[in-house]
């Protein structure tokens, strides 16, 4: 895909049945909704007693808002809640039919869709698997399930406010890695991805890179509930990244912040060429290969059965290289960016993810720390479907969040 100076590209394009909200040109009335909105996103259900206090709206303010959102379907009274002293309070909510979203991931090896509602929750899910994309004939399929996902919606379709698409960088990047044609990689390399999505549906179109989607489906659902800064590391076919400081995603003057895959594993020597990279070793590619060379099914590095026989000798052979891969990526970060947190999070079984972060923590202990801190490694929250889920993300926040800037969180 052309490089356009982001890796992140929201279209706001509201349905007719949800008016716009809370952006510099259509009022403070709209944005002060966006902020409340965003408050109960954040934490769940709140009195208006409680939202006022949060947003630093007044109490008037506040019932006219709720009032509105309580008109529009997207929010919803819950039962009353009665505390110590006063009157019983009655907590708001975002109401999940309020509005949804389709989220679209397409890799290296498998692309996925599904359908989240306005509280976030996945409603549908659907996956396929492929050696290597070919454009002519995933392209319609792309269009094809954003639209079967609108369209089982029935009469709450036109709630869909749009679709994300999550996709590497350069899809047909280490081309010579994976084994394709300069004419396979070019192929995508030269494609504006977003536009060919965009020319076969009517559904509004966003992008975002796809470990950026991943992070921020961990910033808006998983441990940016608790942790402010954090760097992010995502395994999946490759391995990427993102960043997040004092709650905002950082993506860098090119977009490509996070890019950990490109981190050289050793200092350089002329009389050895260019150094390998983090990607040769900490990448689910990686352990592919580890089982074609053992006569496996190299699909299995992506489910449970990477830790059964015959797989696990080959996967835990995997395990200490990768980890160790990751600890240089850590120290090499942390080094330059001073986090106290990591999360790592990617496209395989939880159990081997697990696994992944324990060999990882011992390698960490294992570094030279001299003149540094090191910082805590934690599983992330969303899962194996953090891409897709960050590309539902983006026309959700497009359209019903206070800042178009960054995926934030209420303070």
């Amino acid at each position: 895909m052309p490089d356009t100076g982001t890796d992140i590209d929201i279209v706001e394009r509201p349905s007719a049945l949800l008016r716009p909200r809370g952006s510099n040109q259509v009022g403070m009335r709209q944005f002060n909704e966006r902020v409340v909105l965003q408050a109960l996103r954040v934490h769940t259900s709140l009195p208006k007693a409680d939202l006022a206090r949060l947003t630093g709206l007044s109490a008037q303010t506040i019932g006219l808002i709720t009032a509105r959102l309580e008109d529009d379907g997207l929010i919803v009274k819950q039962s009353r809640v009665r505390g110590r002293i006063g009157q019983p309070s009655v907590p708001l909510a975002l109401n999940p039919d309020g509005a949804f979203a389709i989220g679209v991931k397409l890799g290296r090896r498998g692309a996925e869709w599904l359908l989240i509602d306005f509280a976030a929750r996945v409603r549908e899910h659907h996956a396929i698997r492929y050696e290597f994309p070919d454009a002519a004939a995933l392209l319609p399929v792309i269009a094809e399930h954003i639209h079967r996902l609108r369209d089982g919606l029935g009469p709450l379709a036109a709630r869909n406010v749009g679709a994300g698409l999550a996709a590497p960088f350069q899809l047909g990047g280490w081309h010579r890695t994976l084994g394709l044609s300069k004419a396979q990689s070019d192929e995508w390399n030269q494609m504006d991805l977003l536009a060919e999505v965009r020319a076969r549906t009517d559904v509004p179109v966003g992008f975002a890179r796809d470990t950026v989607a991943a992070c921020v489906a961990e910033l808006v659902t998983g441990r940016g509930h608790d942790l402010k800064s954090f760097l992010y590391i995502f395994v999946d076919t490759f391995v990427g990244g993102g960043l997040v400081i004092n709650s905002h995603l950082h993506t860098g003057a090119h977009g490509n912040a996070g890019a950990l895959a490109s981190i050289p594993m050793r200092t350089e020597k002329p009389s050895e060429g260019l150094s390998t990279q983090v990607v040769a070793e900490a990448s689910l590619w990686e352990l592919e290969q580890r089982l074609r060379a053992e006569g496996l099914d190299a699909t299995a590095a992506y489910d449970d059965r990477a830790l059964e026989a015959p797989f696990a000798a080959a996967t835990q052979a995997w395990l200490g290289s990768a980890s160790r891969a990751l600890a240089h990526a850590i120290v090499s970060s942390t080094a330059v960016l001073d986090l106290a947190d990591v999360v790592m999070d990617g496209s395989m079984s939880r159990a081997l993810l697990d696994a992944l972060l324990v060999q990882t923590r011992t390698a960490l202990a294992q570094c030279n720390w001299e003149g540094l801190w090191a910082p805590q490694l934690h599983g992330g929250r969303a899962g194996a479907q953090a891409c897709a889920l960050g590309g539902a993300m983006l026309p959700l926040h497009a359209n019903f969040a206070p800042d178009h800037d960054v995926f934030l969180k209420a303070g």
